[in-house]
Order: C-alpha cells, then structure tokens, then sequence
C-alpha cells in the first residue's frame, strides 16, 4: 500500500474522530496527515513525511492553543451571558437588603434569593439582573 494511501486513510479517521469529540485539536491532526500525504504524492521519503506530519501538527496545535487563549478572555461567562439566560438584563424591585447584601425579591412569580454584586452598600429599589448563579440572582444597581 501506498504511503500517501495509509495518511489518506489517517486523516479520515482523524477526521471521524473529530466529528464525534468535537474536538478541534484532532481536526489538525487531520489536517497534518493530509499535509504528510500531499509530501507522499510529491515524491518525499517516508522519514521527510513524518518531519512534515510532525511540524503541521506543532504549528496547528499552537495556533490553535493560542487563538483559544486570546478568545477565551474575551467571552462573557454562561452565567451572565443574555444569549444563554434570558433572566440577564431584566430589572426587579428589591424591598429591603441584609447586612451580607442579600435579599429575597419577587420575579417570574415566585420568590428568588438575590445577592447585590456591585459595589458600596445597596439601598432598595430597582436593580438590573448581572448573572445567574444557580438559583440565585446577582443584581447591581439599575443605573
């Protein structure tokens, strides 16, 4: 069997394997193996295929490592993200706080447990939904 024949063969089940974890990094596996496979075609040895597969495979990994680093502290976590809660963004009457900073308020037709999640000391009134965190909501003041 052809060497190009067996990195064909690698990169699609790199491939399936992907689809199935959901993983990025195998997806550059695949795509290393096919780079290993285009050297085969072109007339490389099988130890000059290996260098390409390998440093492909170095090059893609760390771009995508990096690329994740960069973008992961760019997003807004699920608790607070209005896209994944609704309950983000919307306001409730608080009528009194404890002294921790929490307080029971009334929303979607039941009682919640709340925290105040900004700064100072909050006084009641109208205060903005910040996050979610389990069953309980992070306000900060409406303003």
């Amino acid at each position: 069997m052809e060497d190009s024949t067996l990195w064909w063969v690698l990169a699609g089940v790199l491939v399936a394997a992907e689809l199935s974890t959901g993983t990025f990094y195998l997806l550059v596996l695949a795509l290393s193996a096919a780079a290993a496979a285009l050297g085969a075609h072109a007339g490389l040895s099988f130890t000059n295929q290996l260098v390409v597969a390998s440093v492909t495979a170095l090059l893609g990994t760390s771009v995508w490592y990096q690329y994740r680093r960069r973008t992961r502290a760019e997003r807004v976590p699920v608790q607070a993200d209005r896209n994944v809660n609704l309950d983000v963004g919307e306001t409730v009457q608080v009528q009194a706080w404890d002294a921790q900073g929490h307080c029971q308020v009334q929303y979607r037709g039941a009682q919640w447990r709340a925290r105040y999640a900004g700064e100072g000391q909050p006084q009641p009134g109208l205060f903005r939904i910040q996050a979610l965190n389990g069953n309980q909501l992070e306000l900060v003041s409406q303003g």
